[in-house]
């Protein structure tokens, strides 16, 4: 006989019941409270003819122990067994939601909400199947759809273990299960309108006789109605044996996939049924991502039908409504149709954390059901969030700290990023993080096919290198060709046949990188695209790449690895990093936020690259802005001389200089000549000499030239790392920089100067100031040389803080919201940076002994400037009065970019526009 009703309040160890949720043959169900871990969950409480076999419980307990390692997103968890006062419990997560049970009962459901819920049913006995756990009674009452479309398969393996009850039920359809043993001949096994043929005759089953069952359920998904129905168990069981299912109740337009798929899991000969859970689920994927075969009813069903039933809940947000009207009024995924033109969708991202910009990509699960970016939250945390499609918000994902530039696994299961010098993996479904090998700086990542993982390891002077996802030791896959300084952003190629990368010789900005490929294991790489960035093969066939803010796409041969059109234009105002690095972090640089499913639909965060011509401008502390210099130019690394008549500046005309401009007599002189890229201006305390970064010699390292252009170039310093100056001390004796080392990523570096202008300058050599796992740079000394202004990411996210130089001695935070680019004022205590939305923030501060005290820092101006590409955006007059920069529109918002656009039938456009050719 069952145990009697448990009464609100009464404990089964550290569980406290809350309230009963149900009653069956197979025990009592309730909810419950875990006191323990302030978690609620669902207890069991076993009928007493199991609890009394001790043998029977041994082999439930040897069962459960099995169940509770299926760490599966659609499998409800099993939690452990209780035992107290005599009452023996299962415990189980505690699923929220209506069952599918309850769903059919409100009539036949719509095709393109049916089958993402039979694919993850397919998912569940998939992952069950494979360590041999055979259901054995899959029915609708046995599946819930959690609110944002999350299915949860129930009582996994829990009939296998239960005695006879002798009872029977009115309801024939939902009678309960009989049995013990789950293979034993001669006993019945399942509820009857699910039971496939040989249970139904008590002979053994297997894993087939779960597709049987799956087969009903989707088949009544479909319908509406029961498959197998009787007056009594009995005649059930015999219209299991003995009847075919009504085919014509299908509705006409169920694709025919579909059609044989049902028609393959409901053979009554085992021998013809369908053998796998896998066969099914790929057969109903290949329909939602379109790769079908075009003689079925339905040519295609666009993933953007998933896409959007599970984005619904955002286009509550506003007028997206009327954009999903529009897809259901002329898109029409159901009927056999001529290519759809492609449909736009608005939203939000969806978290109140700022996008980590810098050191971020945007990253989505093959299916497209998920999404993946670095953001930083209110409290500082740099982290990763998920946003799953049919919710609202995203989630931070836990034991992410300092994470950036994500990558999903090809069955979507996994993340792979970049935190602390490391390269790590995470499951989707949370837990702790595994460090699978070093890698300093991180510039993209790709998993393959295989198992491996191809990333980029260190900003500049190494190629691309492979991994096993499981960890280890990573070996050599790419060497950099002549005049390459950098190769990132890889993409295994379908197949794993080839490797698709952005390569870059110069420190000028990605715009004028190049896109190669490099067949595996061993091939030749060969440029396939010249003046873009960020290339990625698509599967409908098509090389895409990034230039100046547009996504241009080129029919591409993924046999002959060589593009066979001309690029066309075919998304304007992509989010993307074009500069050589910003504040001397190249964590970002060379890539986009953008993202695409494998079956069609593009996402991308809107916004546009920093850079472009822009007049050169003025801005004082009530936002007024004038003129400097009129006249356009593509300028970047403004650097005000110390007598506050001269500006240095690099301008990219088609290589980059630096150049010296005089608004007095609005004279422009240029200072560089190399063909080399030269960046970057620092002038000397005496105003006499600029000193610049430069990648002549095939390296990064500092050079110095006379502000006047006369003179030899000298080099500063000798080095493969990438180094950035950033100021002098006033005494003209050490330069601070900041240089990227492969140890301990961005560090603050000194060099010492000896010597003078007759006797001729010595540089000495350099020395590490302040070096750990953490970006440092952007070391600016104050006006009296006792300081040492920096941004750091050490809390999560960038912030400026102070250093005594040479020290020792501690740190004392200034910015309180993020901040970069510390800059000095020379007339008064008051010390600025960059907000994150690209404010101008001014602290006042005050020198006690050896301590630094620093008020809370205000703005300084409401009117935001425009970030320039390749480093620093703004200087500061001597006479700490007035700003040069380049002021943003009066109507350009802030800069946090949230705005994510969905563009539906991606591909299908994609081949209109850039047709690719068939053979």
């Amino acid at each position: 006989m069952p145990p009697l009703t448990l009464t609100a309040g009464t404990r089964l160890g550290p569980y406290e019941i809350l309230s009963l949720l149900g009653v069956g043959g197979m025990g009592e169900v309730y909810r419950a409270t875990d006191t323990k871990l302030k978690r609620q969950v669902a207890i069991k409480v076993l009928p007493a003819a199991l609890t009394a076999d001790h043998d029977r419980l041994a082999r439930f307990q040897r069962e459960a122990e099995v169940l509770a390692s299926l760490n599966h997103p659609n499998i409800a968890a099993i939690h452990g067994l209780e035992e107290s006062d005599g009452l023996k419990a299962l415990v189980m997560e505690l699923v929220e939601g209506p069952t599918l049970a309850d769903r059919i009962a409100r009539g036949a459901i719509p095709l393109d909400e049916a089958l993402p819920i039979a694919k993850q049913i397919a998912d569940a006995l998939e992952a069950a199947h494979e360590p041999g756990i055979i259901h054995r009674d899959l029915k609708p009452a046995n599946i819930k759809v959690r609110p944002d479309g999350t299915v949860k398969v129930l009582d996994f393996g829990l009939a296998k273990v239960m005695d006879p009850t002798g009872a029977s039920s009115v309801n024939a359809t939902m009678s309960p299960t009989l049995s013990m043993h789950a293979t034993q001949a001669g006993i019945i096994l399942g509820t009857a309108a699910y039971m496939s043929p040989e249970q139904a005759v008590g002979k053994p089953v297997d894993k087939r006789a779960d597709l049987w069952a799956f087969g009903v359920v989707l088949l009544e998904m479909l319908t509406g109605k029961p498959v197998f129905t009787g007056e009594t168990v009995s005649h059930v069981l015999a219209s299991v044996l003995k009847t075919e299912p009504d085919w014509t109740a299908l509705p006409s337009e169920t694709p025919a996939p579909i059609r044989k798929l049902l028609r393959r899991c409901l053979e009554k000969d085992l021998k013809r049924r369908l053998n796998s859970a896998a066969d099914a689920r790929l057969e109903i994927d290949d329909l939602l991502s379109g790769r079908a075969e075009p003689t079925t009813a339905v040519a295609t069903i666009s993933a953007a039908v998933p896409m959007w039933r599970r984005t619904l809940p955002w286009a509550l947000l506003g007028s997206a409504l009327v954009v999903l009207a529009a897809v259901l009024a002329l898109w029409a995924p159901w009927r056999t149709a001529p290519p759809a033109a492609p449909v736009r969708l608005e939203v939000t991202i969806g978290v109140d954390a700022s996008l980590v910009t810098l050191n971020a990509s945007l990253a989505s699960a093959p299916d497209g059901s998920l999404l993946a970016f670095a953001a930083q939250s209110s409290q500082g945390t740099q982290q990763l969030y998920l946003r799953r499609l049919g919710e609202l918000r995203a989630v931070p994902l836990a034991g992410t700290a300092n994470a950036r530039n994500p990558f999903f696994s090809p069955d979507g299961q996994w993340i792979g990023f970049f935190a602390e010098g490391k390269l790590k993996k995470i499951a989707v479904t949370g837990g702790a993080a595994v460090t699978l090998c070093d890698a300093p700086s991180g510039r993209g990542g790709t998993w393959a096919e295989d198992g491996s993982i191809v990333f980029q390891p260190s900003p500049t002077g190494s190629g691309l290198v492979r991994v096993s996802s499981a960890g280890g030791t990573p070996a050599p896959l790419t060497t950099l060709a002549s005049g390459d300084l950098t190769q990132r952003w890889p993409q295994v190629l379908p197949g794993g046949t080839a490797v698709l990368y952005t390569a870059h010789t110069s420190v000028t900005g990605f715009d004028d990188a190049t896109i190669v490929v490099q067949p595996l294991p061993d091939g030749v790489p060969k440029v396939v695209r010249r003046g873009g960035f960020y290339g990625r093969y698509l599967r409908s066939g098509h090389l895409v790449y990034v230039h100046q803010g547009t996504l241009f796409a080129e029919p591409f041969d993924l046999a002959r690895l060589e593009p066979t059109g001309q690029p066309v234009p075919v998304v304007e105002g992509i989010s993307n990093f074009s500069g050589s690095g910003f504040g001397g972090m190249d964590g970002a640089a060379g890539s986009a936020l953008v993202a695409w499913t494998e079956a069609g639909t593009l996402m991308y965060l809107a916004g546009q690259s920093a850079g472009g011509e822009a007049p050169i401008q003025w801005m004082d502390r009530a936002g007024q802005v004038s003129p400097l210099r009129a006249t356009p130019a593509n300028w970047s690394n403004p650097s005000l001389a110390p007598d506050g008549r001269r500006l240095a500046i690099d301008i990219n005309n088609g290589q980059t200089d630096v150049w010296v401009y005089e608004w007095a007599r609005d004279t422009l002189t240029r200072v560089t000549f190399d063909a080399a890229a030269d960046t970057t201006p620092v002038w000397t305390p005496d105003g006499r000499r600029i000193v610049f970064r430069s990648n002549r010699d095939k390296s990064l390292s500092l050079y110095w030239q006379r502000a006047d252009g006369t003179g030899d170039v000298q080099r500063l310093t000798e080095s493969q790392n990438s180094q950035y100056p950033a100021s002098w001390h006033p005494s003209g004796k050490f330069l601070a920089f900041s240089e990227t080392r492969p140890q301990t990523s961005n560090d603050l570096m000194i060099l010492p100067i000896d010597g003078d202008e007759a006797s001729g300058w010595k540089p000495g050599k350099p020395t590490v100031f302040l070096g750990t796992p953490f970006i440092e740079v952007e070391p600016m000394f104050s006006p009296d040389g006792r300081w040492i202004a920096y941004q750091s990411n050490e809390s999560g996210r960038l912030e400026m803080y102070v250093r005594p130089f040479p020290g020792p001695g501690g740190k004392w935070l200034v910015s309180t919201d993020g901040g970069t680019f510390p800059t000095w004022s020379r007339t008064r205590h008051e010390i600025f940076y960059a907000s994150p939305d690209n404010r101008l923030m001014v602290a006042s501060y005050a020198v006690e002994g050896d301590s630094f005290k620093a008020d809370k820092p205000r703005v300084w101006s409401e009117r935001r400037f425009s970030v320039r590409p390749r480093l620093r955006s703004f200087d500061l007059h001597p006479d700490g009065e007035r700003f040069v920069l380049a002021a943003a529109p009066d109507n350009e918002s802030a800069v946090k970019q949230d705005k994510l656009v969905f563009i539906f039938n991606f591909f299908d456009e994609l081949r209109r526009l850039a047709p690719v050719a068939t053979r």
